[in-house]
């Protein structure tokens, strides 16, 4: 079976390196362009297109999918399937329709729940206990297509979106994988989505992650966790903003807000319900640092109300 792989990020490069590991024939790569990236903002290639290049399978990044721009390529390559994982543009019908076992894609959560660009954040966000990585058919629909296999993954109660987006990369490459075998073995079912029970997971801004220190510890303690490592949750202290780390739930009483033990152990911080516990802090323009390391220098005073 030929396959063609379209995708982008290193959520992405996983399964494309155990499809290249496991010796299937990937006979093509398609990825979004390259982008500078650090300091120096130089040119890298997309973390898919660095494995593409480790297993020298030729890769076409175009600049837009409109306009027949892919047709060559594909034409080229001759995909019997298109598997695609977070390649970040929506695709057209002429290449949806292409490939005589479709275009399957692995998304990041059980469809139809939290369809869209981030389901992993948007899932722990929500204070969810379980997620999973679903292979579907593509159709023209935001991830609306038939169901083809689900693996399921228990939410542990200190995954951060990091820790989490690793475990499901693994478990989407095995998805995949479960799934061209049962193509190759002559089993092409699958199961329409239940579209009354779809949610969407848009994609996240920075100005979602500012604490709302009423809520609850859970729920607080649920958007720190969310945010990481992108874009952060963030707090104000005297109109300074800076994003806390090494966080946990803890039982105590205050004004929402309010900085209840600031010391060298860390401070503790009053919700709505409980408060939490922050063991490093990072303002804007400085380097993160222990919460022991930036009081030697400066204050946070017990009482203070965080936030604006």
């Amino acid at each position: 079976m030929k396959i063609m792989f379209m995708g982008t990020p290193d959520f992405a490069a996983v399964t494309l390196r155990e499809l290249c590991k496991k010796g299937y024939n990937v006979a093509g790569v398609v990825s979004q362009p390259d982008k500078p990236k650090g300091r120096g903002m130089n040119i890298e290639p997309t973390p898919v297109k660095k494995v593409a290049m480790e297993f020298s399978i030729p890769t076409f990044q175009p600049d837009s999918l409109k306009n027949g721009e892919l047709r060559p390529f594909l034409e080229e390559i001759n995909p019997d399937i298109i598997i695609v994982v977070a390649y970040g543009k929506i695709l057209p019908e002429y290449v949806l329709n292409y490939p005589k076992y479709g275009c399957v894609n692995g998304h990041a959560s059980i469809l139809p729940e939290y369809r869209g660009a981030a389901p992993i954040q948007r899932v722990i966000i929500d204070g969810k206990k379980e997620t999973g990585v679903t292979a579907m058919y593509m159709e023209k629909g935001l991830d609306t297509g038939n169901i083809i296999l689900v693996e399921k993954v228990k939410i542990e109660d200190d995954d951060t979106a990091e820790t989490l987006h690793d475990k499901l990369a693994v478990v989407g490459a095995e998805v995949l994988i479960k799934t061209i075998e049962r193509f190759k073995g002559g089993d092409l079912s699958s199961q329409k989505q239940d579209d009354s029970r779809a949610t969407y997971a848009a994609m996240l801004t920075k100005a979602e992650g500012e604490i709302d220190w009423s809520k609850s510890n859970t729920e607080v303690y649920n958007l720190i966790r969310g945010m990481d490592s992108w874009p952060m949750a963030y707090t104000y202290y005297k109109d300074k903003r800076f994003v806390p780390y090494e966080c946990s739930k803890k039982d105590v009483k205050g004004a929402p807000g309010e900085v209840v033990h600031a010391d060298k152990d860390g401070l503790v911080v009053a919700c709505g319900e409980g408060g939490i516990y922050i063991g490093a802090v990072k303002f804007d323009g400085k380097k993160k640092m222990s919460v022991k390391d930036y009081l030697v220098g400066n204050k946070i005073e017990k009482g203070t109300i965080l936030g604006r």
